[in-house]
């Protein structure tokens, strides 16, 4: 599938693993922290305009509302940038949120995309069956420039999804499961196919966390099938037809790995990689300060929603700091609506206005030393949240929250 969007956006008929081309871009992407460096690499080279102002989004969600000199100067320059070139797709204070959760409320990435953005998780795109992934921040500011980015095609890795989640469970257990048995290596510059009957039972927002965390596995991007699921979200939300790639009946994969998705449990990547995962029920002794749920992981409704629906009359355990961030600004309005912002400020949580912050350990949530986090967010690398003598545990919603409420990592069993 991924081969089929390369070729057509470098106008070859087809394309092969290993070949290198120049493709034509849909979106480039940057945000408050790699904008910047960017635009300096902009500037320096030259540049006059962008290729296209309807094609560029910046959204500035790392460090805003800014935490410190720094981080406001970074915002003013993306700015003045963005003004200077009539960026159409601009995010500021009250219009942002986290940007891999924004970009496909709001329509501006479609079906049969070629996407670029300068950061690694741009590979969530691949949930509405585009072509998406990280670059560096030299290579946002010539595909903003040209439109166009180089690549290298990648080989694919098919994961053939079969079964329906048990109620406990999430996409982001089905990712850490996959990541627990491949390694953070197992998918070094391919592409991750999700296909098989097991698809359909997988929401938007499962599929989203999905293709996030491809990038944790090493891959290149990650992708699913355009599906009824796919169009129904799309309508009446992208800004352009959508485009339909099919992976050939006959298509060459490296290799093909089933998984029984009704078999998955609840599952949770200890310190300090991605693929240190064990069940939930087997971590049960372990006393955590912290709990995050957010992120562009897992800051969307399902995953807010299934946060409520645990901690609703219940309490966060006493020496817990719960941080829920909703990861836009219509996810902030509609758990406002209904109920959930105070049934999280009942339960003794706080609620944040969207952004990346306690993820980069950057604000919002930094931990001291000896300091345990369990949070939905994708990493956790030495260091990764705050002191380099943390620790971070990576969860679903469903875990984060029953964690917050008994005070040490616990699998929910269900109402």
């Amino acid at each position: 599938m991924t081969q089929k969007i390369l070729a057509a956006h470098a106008g070859l008929e087809s394309v092969v693993a290993g070949q290198l081309i120049n493709a034509k871009l849909d979106i480039v992407l940057g945000n408050d922290i790699t904008t910047p460096v960017a635009v300096n690499e902009f500037n320096k080279a030259g540049f006059e305009s962008v290729f296209d102002k309807d094609r560029v989004a910046i959204v500035l969600d790392h460090f805003v509302p800014n935490k410190d000199i720094k981080a406001a100067e970074q915002s003013k320059t993306c700015r003045e940038f963005a003004c200077a070139h009539c960026v159409s797709h601009f995010y500021d204070v009250g219009k942002m949120g986290i940007e891999h959760a924004l970009l496909p409320e709001q329509g501006v990435v479609t079906a049969g995309d070629c996407i670029i953005g300068a950061d690694s998780h741009t590979c969530t795109y691949g949930a509405l069956g585009a072509f998406s992934t990280g670059v560096g921040s030299t290579d946002m500011a010539a595909g903003m420039a040209t439109g166009m980015a180089w690549f290298k095609v990648p080989t694919a890795i098919k994961f053939n999804l079969t079964g329906k989640l048990p109620s406990n469970c999430s996409g982001k257990d089905v990712i850490l499961m996959i990541i627990g048995m491949i390694g953070v290596d197992g998918a070094l510059y391919k592409s991750m196919e999700f296909t098989g009957d097991g698809v359909r039972s997988l929401s938007m927002d499962d599929r989203l966390c999905i293709c996030n965390m491809a990038i944790e596995a090493g891959a290149k991007n990650g992708v699913f099938p355009v599906d009824d699921v796919t169009l129904s979200y799309l309508n009446g939300r992208s800004e352009r037809a959508p485009v339909i790639f099919e992976a050939d009946a006959d298509a060459e994969y490296e290799k093909v790995i089933d998984i029984d998705l009704s078999a998955v449990v609840p599952t949770v990547a200890c310190p300090h990689l991605p693929e240190n995962t064990r069940p939930a029920g087997e971590l049960g002794g372990i006393k955590v300060d912290q709990v995050v749920i957010g992120s562009c992981t897992n800051g969307r409704m399902e995953d807010v929603e299934a946060a409520y629906k645990i901690l609703k009359d219940k309490k966060v355990a006493d020496g817990v700091r719960c941080i829920i961030i909703p990861a836009t600004m219509r996810i902030y309005r509609e758990c406002l609506e209904r109920g959930f912002i105070t049934a999280f400020i009942d339960a003794g949580a706080v609620v944040s206005t969207p952004t990346c912050g306690p993820c980069l350990g950057g604000y919002m949530g930094i931990l001291a030393s000896g300091e345990r986090c369990i949070a939905t967010t994708n990493r956790n690398f030495v260091g990764r949240m705050g002191h380099v003598d943390s620790e971070v545990y990576l969860a679903s919603p469903h875990t984060a929250a029953a964690s917050a409420v008994t005070g040490f990592i616990t699998e929910y069993r269900g109402a």
